[in-house]
Parts: structure tokens; C-alpha cells; sequence
């Protein structure tokens, strides 16, 4: 455990506990300072297996990650009131949801644009393989959904760094579709365990046995989802840094500095001389000189980093700060006067709806990048001056 002074829930350390005693846990768990309670498994763990997978532990966010860029703007090129920037950048990418009698979901296209149909023809051949298995999977809004932000704590931002360059970043996974191929996996480990369920800890850990038909088929559509994940990610950011140059008048170049990373995922590695499935829920791969990002709260730092190669990690890093408190606690306990107060610095939705994402109710990523000091190295700290959020 990486947690030298940030906070553990004792629920948290419970389910480490329930996940570390199955019997295909490989060598041991790697449990990351953002680490908090999930769904079976916490968020914030880096799981080996041998032989088989946990379809809940890599969750129904498959492949939700982070891209960021570094632009050859400054921080003197940007407008004095960034209202009209945050603005541009919610009206090139469908965010959040809105759905109802009448009404279509504001989150999704309603007619997706060429750059997002080039993208999904790339992802369909496969994703017909899945749907021929799995028919549930094509009522999804998996094509209309390519290129959109989603809602939670799903994000955009611009981004100023220790020498006032501007960077564009954003967090977002495989939206509709990776949920329904989580979702549709999860019950499929749990009606193949249904008689050996009672002996699990907890039904959330019941898993997919390596050989079986539902195990190859997971993989294969884990895989898709992430592949997904990655395009969605960018194609948003092409239409972000489109947004950005109708405000700025100023022409600049992008990819000076470019990052794109799974945090919520699971894929074949080679540890401690065998090879292993590794998921990180709610974790980065932090290999030795490999660029990652953890991202702080909405109003706090966020850092692009170098990985160490630590291997009693497997490898890894936080994914970010990590929630002190659930979501219903954050909107009891705060008020729209706290989150205006939270943000003033920053150009963003100051209204009950993102009281959830405050940033008091994640841990202080300060002491989060300090417990994991033995696995990345920062690079760039970044602060936040736009944020939209899902």
C-alpha cells in the first residue's frame, strides 16, 4: 500500500482484504493513495491474476482514461474573460445527459460528423463480431456516443503549467457501450458462479475462469471497449483543440507534449518472470520513463508524470486524488456558496449539479503524490483555468 499519509477508509481495506484472499491473485495486491471504496473491488488497486479476471474489479467504465496535450500557447494569449472559451468547447462536445419524453440525450450526436463515422468504421468490424454473441450490445449508444464527454466526474479542461503554457486535457471512457459490455460480463461471471457465489465475499468478485467461452469473449470485447475509449478520447480532443483556435486568434501547434492512458482497464503483462492478467481499477501504468496523468479536483493540481518502474506496483500509479466522501455526502455537506469559493480561480459551473465533484470531497492530491513518490516522478503541474463538466 502506497498510502503513507492519506486516508483509508476501513470499508476500503476490507474489500483489499476480500480480493486479496481469491485463490488466482498472483504474488500480491498493489494498492495505489487514491485508493477508495468501489463496486467489489477498490478503486485505486492494481489486481494480477493468473487464470482467470474479475469483470466488476475492471468495472463498466472500460477503458476510461485521460488525454492531455501540450499546446505552443501561453498564458498571455488566452482572453482576459474565458467564458466565451468554455463556452466553444461545450458546444463542439456533447456532454452530460439530458433525456426525456420528447427530448433526445444532449450528451450523444444527434448526427455524428464525418470525423467521428471515419473513427467508428475503424471500431465496427469488430464490434459486429461482438454484437453476432452478444445481440444487447448493439441497442447501445455506442456510434452516437463516439467523441462525447459523458457525466460524473468526466471532464475538459485548459490548463496552465509551471511556465504558464497552455495544455488541453480531458477524462472520459467508452461511455454507453462499455457499460453494457461490463454490465452484460459481470452477470454473465455471476450466473456461471451462481453455486459457488455463497462463498465469495462478495457477489461483485465473482470472476470469468480463464478457458471458458466467456472468458475468451470478454477479453476480446474488454479489448474493443478500450480501443473505443481511446478513439472517443481523440476524436474530443481534435474538437477541442478546434474550439480552441475559433477563440484564440492566435495560431498555435499541438502534440508538443502528448498523453493518452487507460485507467480503468485490464491487459497482459509480464511480472516477476510469468505472465499475468493485470487490472488497474482506477490506476495508471507507470513503466520506467513512460508519460502518465493524475489529475487532481476541480479547482486543484493536476500533474503529468514519469513513471519509475517500481515493480512491487506492477508498475503503476494513482489515477488521481481519489473521493473522501460519496457523492450524496458531497451535496449534504457543501453548498453552491462552497463550490464558488472552491473555484473562483477557475471558469466552470458553479451550480448544484457539480456540488458532487467539490473539491473537498477528493483527497488532497498534494499528500497523494508525495505517498507515491517511489513510482512516478513529476513532470509538469498543472492548474486548471476552464474546466466543463459531464
Amino acid at each position: 500500500m502506497w498510502t503513507e499519509g492519506v486516508p483509508v477508509e476501513d470499508e476500503a481495506r476490507q474489500q483489499l482484504i476480500n480480493t486479496a484472499r481469491l485463490p488466482f491473485i498472483f504474488h500480491h495486491l498493489a494498492v495505489m493513495p487514491d485508493v477508495h471504496l468501489g463496486k467489489g473491488s477498490t478503486i485505486g488497486s492494481v489486481i494480477p491474476t493468473r487464470g482467470a479476471i474479475i469483470p466488476a474489479a475492471v468495472g463498466v467504465d472500460i477503458g476510461c482514461g485521460m488525454i492531455a496535450t501540450r499546446t505552443t500557447l501561453a498564458a498571455a494569449d488566452l482572453p482576459d474573460n474565458l467564458h466565451a472559451l468554455r463556452s466553444a468547447i461545450e458546444r463542439a462536445v456533447p456532454h452530460g445527459r439530458m433525456v426525456g419524453r420528447g427530448r433526445r440525450d444532449e450528451g450523444s450526436w444527434e448526427k455524428p460528423p464525418p470525423l467521428v463515422n471515419a473513427h467508428w468504421a475503424e471500431l465496427l468490424p469488430r464490434f459486429r463480431r461482438l454484437v453476432e454473441k452478444y445481440p444487447r450490445l448493439a441497442n447501445t449508444n455506442n456510434h452516437n456516443h463516439l467523441g462525447t464527454l459523458g457525466t460524473g466526474n468526466h471532464f475538459i479542461e485548459v490548463c496552465l503549467d509551471e511556465a504558464d503554457r497552455v495544455w488541453l486535457m480531458l477524462h472520459s471512457g467508452s461511455r454507453g457501450v462499455g457499460n453494457a459490455i461490463g454490465s452484460t460480463f459481470i452477470a454473465l461471471a455471476q450466473a456461471d458462479m451462481r453455486q459457488h457465489l455463497a462463498n465469495l465475499p462478495d457477489r461483485d468478485l465473482a470472476y470469468l475462469e480463464e478457458g471458458s467461452s466467456h472468458f475468451a469473449d470478454y477479453v476480446e470485447a474488454v479489448d474493443w471497449a478500450q480501443d473505443y475509449a481511446r478513439h472517443n478520447r481523440a476524436v474530443m480532443m481534435a474538437n477541442l483543440i478546434a474550439a480552441t483556435s475559433q477563440v484564440i486568434a492566435r495560431p498555435f501547434c499541438v502534440d508538443v507534449e502528448a498523453v493518452n492512458c487507460h485507467h480503468n482497464y485490464v491487459q497482459k503483462e509480464t511480472h516477476f518472470g510469468a505472465e499475468v492478467f493485470v487490472t488497474r481499477k482506477g490506476a495508471v501504468s507507470a513503466r520506467r520513463g513512460e508519460l502518465g496523468i493524475i489529475p487532481g479536483s476541480m479547482g486543484a493540481r493536476s500533474y503529468i508524470v514519469r513513471g519509475l518502474g517500481n515493480p512491487e506496483s506492477f508498475c503503476s500509479c494513482s489515477h488521481g486524488a481519489g473521493r473522501v466522501m460519496s457523492r450524496n455526502e458531497a451535496r449534504r455537506r457543501f453548498t453552491v456558496a462552497d463550490q464558488e469559493r472552491a473555484t473562483a480561480h477557475v471558469e466552470c459551473r458553479k451550480d448544484s449539479e457539480v456540488i458532487d465533484e467539490i473539491p473537498m470531497a477528493y483527497k488532497d492530491i498534494d499528500a497523494v503524490m508525495h505517498a507515491q513518490r517511489s513510482l512516478v516522478e513529476v513532470v509538469h503541474t498543472l492548474r486548471q483555468v476552464v474546466c466543463v463538466k459531464g
